[in-house]
């Protein structure tokens, strides 16, 4: 029952890869350094962190363009009755008359006032101290003042803004924006690193899988013939039919672990397919012993990405206690601003235009000791950084002499497991001859086989760890 639904798995999986993958002709006999080419160039994960490394990039040129202050136009239309508002309106458009304040009644009151003296410059001085004349003037509510009529406004201006001075805080950011891509190629080296190992690591296994498969065949055409050879027997009266039996359950197991050896081979390819997100149907046999190849220690901790992006991380946090610093510096900026008003656009724009500029420097005194305990957080949180690198370079040599020993104790498998697989191989065979002769029965030949299979599969075990191990390696050292 388990191998019918390993193999509707195996074929589901192959439906779904030819339906999801890249189109085109699927590769064949594809080399290990091809496979890496192109998942540099096809790989989902490789791509998306491409598009982080960009992302980036773009923050550095954000960081620098806040150097170059800012340039803001800004347009308003506007319709109002307010007096204020259109008051404000024609003395903005440089259009304000007398008339606009309300003289035209103020010079009414006047002139009654020049009719009452006659045009004796004396009468009329003496009537316009007269208090009550005085107030009756001043009390006088102009029209033309509190109840203009609706005017139109349109107003166009250019704004520049750019810093001076900020305490270096945007030299920060700016180191800090390049510490950040920084960031993001480490981050995408190490996507790029994980991708080749498990790229390497399944080349392995497929050629790891085809010895086996390779290995088991001939075991089986082993059983195969001593099947036909106890069948002649039987047929002589020299053998019993539990003897054809054993012998039976024996080929359907090694035909049961063939089966599993194809499907996990099959299994390799998907995800090989995954991996450069097109279809693979055939791949170059790597050795399994050109890859080994000792990388001291020092070059691990000198070139592993997690040491290099805690180091960075140590770098950006130096730069923040700067950021933190400039708030007890002062702040400088310049602004420009150049425009024209008018009750039309752009209506007699260059009579009515103005200008404005300044220069503005600021300096915080007091904030509560808020600037201050921010800065010691910082400074805490650099050291707690500094550890964190210190942590990585200590766990990264761990897990080095770790994997290393590991390596060790499989080569030291391996090549003791090669020895007993050639012993197993030899007394299986002189079993079968001395099942032949009639001088061991068909059991001791099967439990030998036995012992011969279990050897194949240690030392498939062991060469398989061995090789991830190695490849493990390399991946601290990317």
């Amino acid at each position: 029952m388990a191998f019918r639904y390993l193999s509707i798995f195996v074929l589901i999986l192959s439906f779904l890869r030819a339906e999801s993958l890249g189109e085109g002709e699927p590769y064949t006999d594809l080399s290990l350094k091809e496979a890496l080419r192109l998942a540099n160039e096809q790989n989902l994960e490789i791509d998306i962190a491409e598009f982080d490394k960009k992302i980036a990039e773009l923050g550095v040129k954000v960081a620098n363009g806040y150097n170059f202050g800012k340039i803001d136009a800004t347009l308003m239309g506007l319709r109002s009755n307010d007096a204020g508002n259109v008051f404000g309106f024609k003395l903005q458009s440089r259009e304000a008359d007398f008339g606009d304040f309300g003289f035209s009644e103020f010079l009414g009151g006047v002139g009654q006032a020049i009719k009452m003296s006659g045009g004796d410059f004396a009468a009329f001085a003496n009537i316009m101290n007269d208090p009550q004349m005085a107030g009756q003037l001043l009390s006088t509510a102009p029209k033309d003042l509190n109840y203009p009529d609706a005017r139109d406004h349109f107003d166009l201006k250019f704004t520049y803004m750019i810093p001076l001075y900020t305490g270096n805080k945007l030299t920060n950011y700016k180191k800090i924006a390049k510490d950040m891509l920084k960031m993001s190629k480490l981050d995408k080296e190490k996507v790029i690193a994980q991708k080749s190992f498990e790229i390497r690591k399944t080349y392995y296994d497929i050629s790891l899988l085809d010895k086996f498969v390779l290995d088991l065949g001939t075991i089986q055409s082993n059983i195969i013939r001593l099947r036909d050879a106890t069948i002649e027997f039987k047929k002589e009266g020299y053998a019993k039919k539990t003897d054809l039996l054993e012998v039976e359950s024996k080929l359907s197991n090694v035909r049961r672990m063939l089966f599993q050896a194809k499907a996990n081979k099959e299994l390799s390819y998907d995800f090989l397919s995954f991996l450069l997100n097109h279809d693979v149907k055939s791949i170059k046999h790597v050795s399994l012993d050109t890859f080994e190849k000792d990388i001291p220690l020092e070059e691990v901790l000198k070139r592993n990405t997690d040491i290099q992006k805690a180091k960075t991380g140590l770098e950006i946090q130096s730069k923040m206690i700067d950021v933190t610093n400039s708030a007890f510096k002062p702040t400088v900026g310049a602004f420009i601003e150049y425009g024209s008003s008018d009750d039309t656009f752009l209506g007699d724009f260059k009579d009515h235009d103005r200008y404005t500029f300044g220069v503005q420097a600021k300096l915080n005194l007091f904030n509560g000791g808020v600037d201050l305990n921010k800065l010691e957080q910082e400074k805490l949180k650099r050291l707690k950084v500094k550890r964190q690198v210190e942590l990585a370079k200590r766990g990264i040599t761990l897990k080095y002499k770790k994997i290393k020993t590991e390596i060790n104790n499989a080569n030291v498998q391996i090549k003791s497991l090669k020895k007993e697989l050639e012993l197993a191989q030899e007394i299986y065979d002189n079993y079968q001859e001395r099942y032949k002769e009639g001088l061991a029965s068909i059991n001791d030949v099967v439990i030998k086989q036995s012992l011969q299979i279990e050897k194949l599969l240690n030392l498939l075990k062991a060469q398989n760890v061995r090789n991830q191990k190695i490849l493990e390696i390399y991946r601290l050292a990317y």
